[in-house]
């Protein structure tokens, strides 16, 4: 039997039970609470005896269009019509007072804050988590996080190394991940790199390592869009392992410009070069060198995060079946996942544990598309046998999103995947079956505070654009006023008829010039807007001062939520209701009018 502190609410004329988390001293209630200890048996709670799970077969959907799959109902208890005294909406008043209190006493941020943080979990689409039957993961860059200068960095000089085998110069050159961000487009006609809106339009571009100018972007791209379909012009950089290419490739654009790359390579255009560096990496990796060495020393790679498995077995332990589906080959895999996870598990668990089904060798994103061979590991040293269907608790490499769906005997939007790559992971368990998705984005903790850090600069900026706004209408009135009087009919007013011909002229010039004196200060502002995130490409969801970027739409598109890492998860619960916000829409500024 286990003590259970019960806090009286005289409004509400009903106890109001505190179960314990930690150590707490002291419970904070409402403003005049009764603090009594009593005996309750909490085991039969946790039993059942009190609440009942909404199952599967019994499921509805809420008012928002969820699942109701998971939820938790009372059997018996509180009475809400006859003890809940009063109008719904001020009882929910003082209980969200109460919780917020309480929440804050116990140190857990509540909804609104951990929203409004740079590790917040963001909604695009409302998931209710408590109808999730299962969550499978990306390990790389998802349950893994590797140190980008070094990860991508040894990544970038096994290509330079092979390149150099090749014949091609590579002296002098030296990996700048600052020169790239996630979310850039490579134009492999142009060899260019570029940042589009969300409609694709080109916004800003980069030929090899230098910075061209609005007027050469609008002049070079003024008639094109960004078109991801068109893979042959177009790469888009998806995660942070195009980190380590791009930079290679826009390098080595430059050295083709300079006419540095020896004729004997053959004829080569920026496509051409492309191919060259590309197959230069895939050489890095196939051959095993840069695996191998992170292998070896893991610490030098992988930044640990010791709340990460104490996310997933809140996850477990709340009933979700946890998947593991990478493309990484099993002694990848096993080495890089005990060395991230098992000194930070309690009872001697291993990573294994946490999971209910490992797939390695997956072959995204064609996992999610067909169907490959399925082969279960069987030893380990990794050893394989075939196999024709998978089975709960088994470790296995290929196979497809289909047959996993098949084993579990759940599918669709019970399953919610977690990876980092907004096509391999995302899009494509989206698209062909509708599963629930999450992106991993760690670059968005330091958007988040380089968003904080410019908000003086913005809002200068945004004063004075409004500013340039009143006075251009003013101008282009004057203006209309102007070419009716040229043409012997009268202005649009009364006054602007009345105002005599110099009046009209002098007025015209001084707003010209104020007008080109902002605009002399609009522009430049305007190219640093971001640059406390990145100096040349500015924020990563943004193009522009208002719009967002190509990769923001990509994100809202498919990503039902997305946050910065897995571990965010642990400040929630596996109970989560995420609801997506307010989408503010062009003619929404009626809700700024009084």
């Amino acid at each position: 039997m286990a003590a259970t502190t019960y806090i009286w609410n005289p409004f509400l004329l009903r106890p109001v039970v505190v179960f314990p988390r930690k150590n707490i001293d002291v419970i904070v209630g409402n403003k005049h609470p009764l603090i009594c200890h009593c005996t309750l048996d909490t085991k039969s709670l946790a039993g059942g005896d009190v609440f009942s799970v909404t199952s599967s077969s019994k499921c509805d959907v809420d008012y928002l269009g969820q699942s109701t799959k998971g939820d938790l109902n009372l059997k018996f208890g509180i009475d809400g019509q006859d003890t809940l005294k009063g109008p719904i909406e001020e009882v929910a008043r003082i209980e969200a007072e109460e919780a917020e209190d309480l929440l804050k006493q116990l140190g857990i941020p509540g909804p609104f804050s951990s929203r409004h943080c740079p590790r917040g979990i963001f909604c695009s689409r409302t998931l209710n988590l408590r109808s999730i039957s299962a969550i499978g993961y990306d390990m790389d860059y998802t349950l893994m996080h590797y140190n980008v200068m070094a990860w991508e960095g040894r990544a970038y000089d096994y290509c330079m190394d092979n390149l150099k085998s090749m014949g091609f110069p590579v002296d002098g050159l030296a990996f700048d991940p600052d020169l790239v961000i996630r979310g850039l487009v490579i134009d492999k006609e142009r060899g260019n790199l570029v940042k589009a809106d969300r409609f694709g339009y080109i916004k800003r571009a980069m030929h090899g390592t230098k910075m061209l100018s609005t007027q050469v972007v609008s002049e070079m791209y003024g008639r094109e869009l960004v078109d991801l379909r068109k893979e042959s012009r177009w790469e888009f950089l998806n995660t942070l392992f195009s980190v380590s290419e791009a930079v290679a490739y826009m390098q080595m654009v430059d050295r083709l410009d300079e006419g540095a790359i020896a004729a004997d390579l053959g004829p080569l255009d920026y496509k051409g070069l492309y191919k060259a560096v590309g197959k230069a990496l895939f050489r890095a990796h196939v051959e095993g060198q840069l695996k191998s060495e992170i292998m070896s020393k893991p610490e030098l790679f992988v930044e640990p995060d010791p709340e990460l498995p104490l996310t997933l077995l809140d996850q477990k332990e709340a009933g979700k079946r946890l998947l593991l589906i990478t493309n990484s080959d099993y002694h990848y895999t096993d080495k890089m996942m005990r060395h991230s996870f098992n000194r930070f598990l309690p009872n001697d668990m291993s990573w294994r544990d946490l999971f209910e089904m490992v797939i390695v060798s997956a072959r995204k994103p064609e996992f999610f598309q067909m169907s490959h061979p399925l082969y279960e590991v069987v030893t380990g040293e990794g050893l394989m046998r075939p196999c024709f269907k998978a089975l709960p608790g088994g470790l296995y490499s290929g196979g497809s999103a289909q047959m996993v769906e098949n084993s579990l005997n759940i599918h669709g939007d019970e399953i919610l995947y977690v990876g980092d790559h907004i096509y391999t992971d995302v899009s494509q368990s989206k698209v062909h079956l509708r599963w629930r998705t999450a992106l991993i984005c760690r670059e968005l903790e330091e958007e988040y505070n380089a968003l904080i850090r410019s908000r003086g600069h913005r809002a200068t900026l945004i004063e004075l654009i409004n500013q340039k706004e009143v006075v251009g209408d003013l101008f282009n009135q004057l203006r209309l006023a102007l070419q009716r009087r040229t043409k012997g009919r009268p202005a649009q007013t009364l006054a602007a008829t009345n105002m005599d011909d110099q009046e009209l002229t002098e007025s015209m010039q001084k707003l010209l010039i104020v007008m080109q004196r902002l605009d002399q200060k609009i522009a430049p502002m305007l190219e640093a807007d971001g640059e406390h995130f990145n100096r040349r490409w500015g924020f990563l969801s943004r193009a522009g001062l208002w719009d967002k970027s190509h990769l923001m739409r990509q994100v809202e598109k498919y990503a039902d939520i997305y946050t910065s890492r897995v571990s965010n998860f642990l400040h929630y619960t596996p109970f989560m209701y995420f609801r997506s916000q307010e989408q503010t829409l062009a003619h929404d500024s009626y809700s700024d009018s009084s």
